[in-house]
């Protein structure tokens, strides 16, 4: 369940800008009267306005210049887009311990974006010495403000009981909060994940589907997959075959190979589709070839009787080789079973095909190796 910790790069310093705008000179010349008489407003919108080039060319010199002149006066906006420029390298290389000094001064003046950055800091050790101690502290100040990410990564911490002590039912509180903010879809699927397991709380599918489904429905993958299963065995919902091929369809479009699996098993069963051996035998290949050793396993009696696929004992050995030398007890009696049928010369070309293969590291280039 656990998931990366979210690192979102917060643009307070073009929002505050928006903001504010009806207030600025409509014309440059203005605006940069008023910068250089000290108006930090100014200073903050052109520091704005040249990193991002709007009116302006993009010069992320002169946006450094007129944030650090905000920036000099205690302006928290200011202080925080320099630690962005400056972790994010912005026109130059990053510069981690930079960037932390700024975040800490914008942070002192309790600005959320640039405590939770300082969380996100202290977790990746990055221009600070790892502590996830103090990456939950500075979580927990800008979760106390609403801060949706922050919000779910000080679930993620107590889930995991990285800087504070493992407490699922803080985890709860926090990917709760997280999740109806701001609709966080990760917040929505680990609090589904704890309502499917009861961790911290009351187990309940019901629970666990309505938020698998809202992840789901943000093109969460493992809500995706995790809810086709409660349709499939008819926990939290009402149970439905179709509804699970469904989302099982949506996942391995994503590039889930065990959401393909299952849907070889729903084609072979006919289980909410028609039974098609043919259509079972291209999902347990897509699978197979991704590195599912059970989908491999079953690949292997296909091909060995001819179901879906023509009858090919070197293919159905080579498959039963993979998944034997992955464990699947199965395919190791079934290769043994196969190769007293087979010619040496035969049981000798499955095993080269065999050690030749390499699961291939993304759908498209299954897709590509399987001439889809």
């Amino acid at each position: 369940m656990e998931n990366e910790v979210v690192i979102q790069p917060a643009l307070v310093a073009l929002l505050f800008v928006l903001a504010v705008a009806p207030s600025l000179p409509q014309n440059l010349d203005g605006l940069i009267k008023k910068a250089m008489n000290g108006d930090a407003l100014s200073q903050i919108s052109l520091g704005e306005r040249y990193l991002i080039g709007l009116g302006v060319p993009q010069d992320y010199d002169q946006a450094v210049r007129f944030y650090a002149m905000a920036a000099a006066q205690g302006a928290a906006q200011a202080q925080f887009a320099l630690g962005e420029i400056n972790r994010n390298g912005e026109g130059r290389s990053p510069d981690y311990s930079e960037a932390v000094r700024w975040y800490k001064l914008a942070a002192a003046q309790n600005l959320g974006e640039a405590q939770f950055a300082l969380g996100v800091m202290f977790d990746n050790g990055q221009g600070v010495p790892q502590d996830y101690k103090e990456a939950a502290r500075w979580y927990r100040s800008a979760a106390e403000q609403n801060m949706a990410d922050a919000e779910y990564n000080l679930g993620l911490m107590f889930a995991n009981g990285k800087g504070l002590d493992q407490d699922y039912k803080e985890a709860a509180r926090w990917y709760r909060r997280a999740a109806e903010h701001r609709s966080l879809a990760e917040a929505q699927y680990n609090l589904g994940v704890l309502y499917d397991s009861g961790k911290g709380v009351e187990q309940d599918y019901k629970q666990a589907a309505e938020w698998y489904k809202r992840a789901a429905g943000q093109g969460h993958l493992e809500a995706r997959f995790n809810l086709a299963v409660l349709y499939l065995e008819g926990q939290g919902v009402a149970q439905d075959s179709q509804e699970a091929v469904h989302w099982f369809r949506l996942a391995a479009e994503q590039g889930m190979a065990e959401a393909d699996y299952n849907l070889g098993v729903l084609y072979a069963n006919g289980q909410g589709v028609p039974r098609d051996d043919k259509e079972a035998a291209r999902w347990y290949r897509l699978a197979a070839e991704q590195g599912h050793p059970d989908a491999g396993f079953n690949l292997g009696v296909l091909y060995a009787n001819g179901i879906g696929v023509s009858r090919d004992l070197v293919e159905a050995q080579r498959w039963f080789t993979i998944a034997a030398d992955e464990g699947v007890q199965d395919s190791v009696r079934a290769k043994e079973r196969l190769a007293a049928r087979m010619s040496q010369q035969e049981i000798e070309q499955a095993r080269t095909l065999a050690a030749q293969w390499t699961p291939c590291k993304s759908k498209p280039a299954c897709d590509r190796r399987m001439g889809q």
